[in-house]
């Protein structure tokens, strides 16, 4: 999920673009939501989520710098504020994959991917703390319709049968805080250097954690396993080319249409869940999920036509 990167990368007229931009922006999604269906097999088959995460993040890493070889040009790369905010990018985007996935392993696929789809709610709260962004009654009353949503979906208040573990749901919710973080990282680091090398410098920050917090020999192992074409793809989808499609897809897409479009990645994620992994959910978490849904794309939706017309 990629809320708030705005970056765009002039490439044509806008009339020949917008079709091909949109589409973009969708190709993105789709791959966020098939990587978590992707990582819930691989944890399925045992492997542990820093290690996926790391393989995510370490694949995305060869892509940009690739891109960032073919297009070098006002790199930023010398700017100091550019690696300071790159580098929070890298501890956002680092938690974020590594929350989602521990989310998942505790949980579902559904639940995980729609709790960090609440990313948004978390950069209005930190904007209204940082005085950025003005508190309004209607933001808060779509901030208390997402908490309903969240108490329907996990079900945490029968504390019992069918209700999603704390465990799971804090994790999910972190994913989102840390997704947050990487958007204010990007979002700083952006006027100082071009997309490519805010990413090559967070997925390498990414890489660096996420070796500290796992196990080297787990990584090492995957290189003889029948499971690394696996880890190979989650990378390639994950982060390889969904974070190149999105940002090129930014070029001539409205930030309101890419907030509405970014909706088909918790989808993608839950029917992979749901028809794949054999997930089940009830009429009341799928209302928690929808009203969660509709909520956050609605404030992403109401924000980015607001920031147009100023």
């Amino acid at each position: 999920m990629a809320f708030g990167l705005h970056a765009p990368l002039r490439l044509a007229s806008p009339g020949k673009w917008v079709r091909r931009s949109t589409l973009l922006v969708t190709l993105a999604a789709f791959c966020w939501g098939l990587s978590g269906g992707i990582g819930a097999v691989l944890l399925e088959r045992g492997w542990d989520a820093f290690t996926v995460s790391f393989y995510r993040g370490a694949v995305g890493f060869l892509f940009v710098f690739i891109w960032l070889l073919l297009r070098p040009q006002r790199s930023g790369l010398a700017n100091r504020k550019l690696w300071f905010w790159s580098a929070i990018a890298g501890a956002g985007v680092a938690g974020n994959f590594a929350f989602y996935f521990l989310s998942i392993g505790e949980g579902s696929v559904a639940v995980a991917a729609t709790l960090m789809y609440c990313a948004p709610v978390f950069v209005y709260l930190v904007s209204f703390t940082l005085g950025l962004e003005s508190p309004s009654l209607q933001k808060w009353l779509a901030i208390l319709l997402v908490l309903l949503g969240i108490v329907l979906l996990t079900q945490i208040y029968t504390l019992g049968a069918g209700a999603v573990s704390v465990f799971a749901v804090t994790t999910g919710l972190l994913s989102g805080m840390s997704y947050a973080l990487f958007i204010f990282g990007f979002k700083y680091a952006a006027p100082h250097g071009s997309p490519q090398a805010i990413l090559v410098i967070a997925f390498a920050v990414l890489a660096i954690i996420l070796i500290a917090l796992g196990e080297v020999s787990e990584v090492v192992a995957a290189f003889s396993t029948p499971s690394l074409p696996l880890l190979v793809l989650l990378g390639v989808l994950g982060a390889g080319l969904s974070f190149i499609f999105y940002i090129f897809g930014l070029n001539y897409t409205a930030p309101a249409v890419a907030s509405i479009v970014a909706m088909v990645e918790p989808v993608t994620a839950s029917l992979f869940g749901v028809v794949v992994l054999d997930e089940k959910l009830n009429l009341i978490q799928l209302t928690g999920m929808a009203l969660i849904l509709i909520t956050v794309t609605m404030l992403s939706v109401h924000s980015s036509r607001r920031k147009a017309s100023i």
